[in-house]
């Protein structure tokens, strides 16, 4: 690395409860260099949702670490994530994005997979010797470690990491506040949301944990709201921030906005009431009245390192980014539902993810034009070279507008990349 990348990544002074993050952690490619080797290498990665493989020969085609996966189930219901590369000549196998299929064919040979990933035929393949299909090596390779928590598929690309249920450790007690809300497990809604960024890819880990931000950056919404839902005269979120530990992170909090778990607001009107109503009450018999309330009323933006984000607020969204460069990020974002939820509450959480969430929607494009604009005001000044984390430092119990959750994941980040202990 350069002699930059070798000064302190991050600045932590306890006496003064100050926070600093080296501006030059967004800029510079050897840093991301290292993030690719260090963390897109070694972590547990979010590569899909059990619902996207209902039936036998459901795949799905996706971009994880910078690699192309393969997320199939095969005829006797086995998942498994397989690289997109034939052993062969190396061309992707499967060109689609989802579908169902008997086999992969690769185009360039015609060599053909099974959905286990075994070689079951090639073109003149008497010309090979015998034994060739049985070899491991002719067959799409496997990735070794994929492991799931409540329907949730998670691929690493280290043999000798943790177990995934050792790596989410803390954060599994909110994953359990999300999946419990559903009677017959969350699905996933046909379809994805797909945009750049043109920000460094950490940048959105912070903006999705981020409480203080909400009142300025979104003052739109925030207004929105008063004017339609029935006469909110505050909007005003309060909740905590809390550091779960393995750079996982949360932000729980209660809010105004409607919510199709259990949250009524007047503008759904009568028949709102009793649907939300009677999900409340169903709620209450599974998980107890203190449970069900804290599932129905308290909205969590869940953050899994390094770049796992679960939204359960005015909607259920499962959003995953990777860096293309060190000023571009893909972000991947999916809706989220309770299996067999009525039409209505369907429409209303849908209209709430596209709302707000949505690349068109009220929230999204003004945190991308945030992130942007940080991006450029890096590079654009390089002669200013901290930014301050520092906000809550010195509170027992860190409020949601506070910074707690980003230091959580900036003290593993910095561990993962220098090799030290977290919070050293």
């Amino acid at each position: 690395m350069n002699a930059r990348v070798k000064e302190p990544l991050i600045l932590i002074d306890d006496q003064k409860k100050t926070f600093k993050v080296a501006r030059n952690n967004f800029i510079d490619s050897e840093v991301l260099q290292a993030e690719r080797d260090r963390i897109f290498g070694n972590c547990w990665l979010y590569v899909g949702h059990g619902s996207e493989l209902n039936k036998p020969g459901d795949f799905m085609m996706r971009e994880v670490g910078g690699r192309s996966i393969l997320f199939a189930k095969d005829r006797e219901g086995v998942v498994r994530a397989m690289y997109n590369t034939c052993p062969h000549r190396g061309a992707q196998v499967c060109r689609e994005r989802s579908g169902n299929a008997k086999s992969f064919q690769c185009f360039y040979h015609g060599w053909v997979f099974g959905l286990d990933g075994k070689l079951r035929s090639q073109p003149g393949e008497e010309a090979y010797p015998e034994g060739f299909k049985d070899d491991p090596s002719s067959s799409l390779s496997v990735v070794k470690r994929m492991e799931s928590y409540r329907d949730l598929y998670f691929i690493c690309f280290d043999d000798d990491a943790v177990s995934l249920d050792t790596y989410l450790g803390n954060a599994k007690e909110y994953l359990d506040l999300i999946c419990d809300q559903a009677e017959d497990g969350l699905e996933i809604v046909r379809g994805a949301q797909e945009y750049a960024i043109n920000a460094n890819w950490k940048l959105l880990t912070e903006n999705s944990i981020d409480g203080y931000h909400a009142a300025s950056t979104h003052a739109t919404y925030m207004d929105y709201l008063k004017s339609t839902d029935g006469g909110l005269t505050s909007v005003a979120l309060t909740g905590y921030g809390r550091d779960l530990g393995n750079g996982h992170a949360v932000i729980e909090y209660a809010a105004p906005w409607g919510r199709p778990v259990a949250q009524w607001i007047p503008m759904w009107g009568e028949t709102g009431k009793k649907e939300i109503g009677e999900i409340l009450a169903r709620l209450e018999a599974r998980h107890g009245k203190e449970r069900a309330e804290r599932i129905a009323y308290k909205n969590r933006n869940l953050h899994i390192f390094p770049n796992l984000i679960i939204n359960d607020i005015m909607a259920l969204t499962v959003r995953t980014y990777f860096p293309k460069s060190e000023s571009e990020m893909q972000v991947n974002a999916w809706a989220a539902a309770p299996r067999g939820e009525s039409g209505w509450a369907r429409k209303f959480r849908l209209f709430n993810f596209l709302e707000f969430l949505g690349p068109g929607g009220f929230a999204t494009p003004d945190d991308v034009e945030a992130l942007e604009h940080c991006q450029r005001g890096y590079l654009n000044s390089r002669e200013v070279r901290w930014n301050d984390i520092s906000k809550g430092m010195s509170q027992a119990t860190p409020a949601m507008t506070d910074e707690e959750q980003m230091r959580a994941f900036w003290k593993q980040w910095n561990a993962r990349m220098t090799g030290m202990q977290a919070g050293a």
